[in-house]
């Protein structure tokens, strides 16, 4: 038989382990964690691995990192209230479902006034654009419409999004801070309606999500979930 930790991804397992000494004391609200040398030596991991586990609990606001210094357990009112960024891919699997990706659009656009404001770039100036629907066991579950700004993630455009997400893609190769949403409910497009096999009166819960290194925006995305197929769920651990 398989074991749970066997079967768990390489950063799942480093990422696990870090989380279990935050619940359990080892490392108390700002003591340094592990270096990413540690975790490399005692997991026998990539660098590129480790990094995205410790990306990840940054994201949930459960660590802080600090370039040159370390990794340190994020103080109690940092974390109180957290809304995780996941990859939908891993939502999906969890459940023992199968997840698959049809690409629309993957291309260099120029962008807009109002892209290029969010995004922090000249009007005009080349951005990266994805048009992905996400499947769950066949069924369309989120329209995933997403720019990226290329001086984060040069070679985003490379990805093959049948085989891996943007959220994975955008974890792996950028010095992700923070990251901010809105959600609301709300009606598609015409295009994401089509796209995601509903009608344009079918509520959505639609999230906006942007995404940022310290000097500069990554990502905008609008992810647009079909209300019957789709349940927002959070935890709340004081």
């Amino acid at each position: 038989m398989v074991s749970t930790q066997s079967a768990q991804a390489p950063y799942a397992r480093v990422k696990q382990y870090l989380k279990d000494g935050l619940a359990d004391g080892t490392w108390p609200a700002g003591a340094q964690m592990p270096s990413e040398a540690e975790l490399m030596a005692r997991f026998g991991l990539s660098r590129m691995t480790v990094n995205r586990a410790l990306k990840e609990l940054q994201a949930q606001g459960l660590v802080e990192r600090s370039q040159g210094v370390g990794t340190f357990a994020a103080r109690l009112h940092r974390v109180s209230s957290t809304l995780t960024l996941r990859d939908l891919h891993e939502e999906i699997v969890e459940r023992g479902h199968t997840h698959h990706a049809v690409v629309h659009r993957q291309r260099t656009e120029k962008a807009a006034a109002a892209l290029a404001a969010q995004l922090g770039l000249g009007v005009g100036a080349r951005v990266f654009h994805t048009l992905i629907v996400h499947h769950e066991n066949g069924v369309p579950l989120q329209c995933e419409d997403r720019y990226v700004n290329p001086a984060c993630s040069p070679h985003y455009l490379e990805a093959d999004f049948t085989r891996t997400t943007p959220t994975q893609v955008l974890f792996e190769t950028t010095a992700l801070w923070r990251a901010q949403y809105t959600i609301e409910a709300g009606a598609p497009t015409p295009e994401e309606a089509r796209l995601l096999g509903i009608t344009l009166r079918e509520p959505c819960l639609v999230v906006t999500r942007a995404t940022f290194t310290r000097t500069a925006t990554i990502t905008l995305a609008r992810l647009v979930y079909p209300g019957s197929r789709y349940q927002l769920q959070g935890i709340f651990q004081p």
